[in-house]
């Protein structure tokens, strides 16, 4: 086995014959087409950098909104990004309204976050991306394409994986210029078969894996 894989609780490899001889006796699952766990990887990805954060965001709105003001470099930059008017804007600015409703409280809390301490989230993510790799701790079931053909498993896999820096590399790249959830999630899929269903190329090879349902997806530096 090898050392990035941590742990699994679902047993049964695909790529052995006892593995397949299990995946056939399954009832194949529809492969989602990712409305219900859409943003999953990205969100899995955002909450670990965010690990790294040595101090909190402003607590108040108008603390917030002046914060993103000085990152977006003015009122209307800000307004564009939370769907407000540029007004409403000046009047948190000046703590003339202080309470924001709470989808816009949501907003305004989320774009902060994405947006703090940029050095320490460069260095967090350059430090996976180079030497230290990701955890991914994931709850969910996979498809298997090898040279006999497509199927599904229907168990819910429970896997803790440590990703090596190459594969961290490639999500924060994507992440980076734009790449959608299902590509996310297709390069997170390649890297937990890479590193425990093809054991780092010791075993199931030519075996390439997917996700068909996702219930759980968190990441730690």
């Amino acid at each position: 086995m090898s050392p990035y894989a941590l742990a699994e609780t679902g047993g049964g490899l695909p790529g052995t014959t006892a593995g397949r001889h299990r995946l056939a006796q399954q009832p194949a699952q529809p492969i989602m087409n990712g409305e219900s766990c859409m943003g999953i990887v990205g969100d899995g990805l955002e909450r670990a950098v965010r690990q790294a954060f040595t101090r909190p965001i402003p607590k108040s709105a108008g603390a917030q909104m002046r914060y993103l003001v000085k990152q977006l470099k003015g009122t209307r930059a800000v307004a564009d990004a939370l769907g407000v008017s540029q007004r409403t804007v000046e009047r948190y600015v000046k703590d003339q309204i202080r309470r924001p409703r709470a989808d816009l409280a949501q907003r305004l809390e989320d774009a902060v976050r994405e947006r703090w301490q940029p050095r320490v989230r460069e260095r967090a993510r350059r430090q996976a991306a180079t030497s230290t790799g990701l955890v991914v701790d994931v709850r969910a079931r996979f498809g298997f394409t090898a040279a006999p053909g497509t199927t599904d498993d229907a168990r819910m896999r429970h896997l803790t994986i440590a990703l090596p820096p190459s594969h961290a590399a490639r999500l924060f790249d994507a992440q980076d210029v734009g790449a959608g959830e299902q590509q996310l999630r297709a390069i997170a899929a390649e890297g937990l078969g890479e590193m425990y269903f093809r054991d780092g190329g010791r075993r199931a090879h030519g075996l390439e894996v997917e996700f068909t349902d996702v219930e759980q997806f968190e990441i730690d530096l």
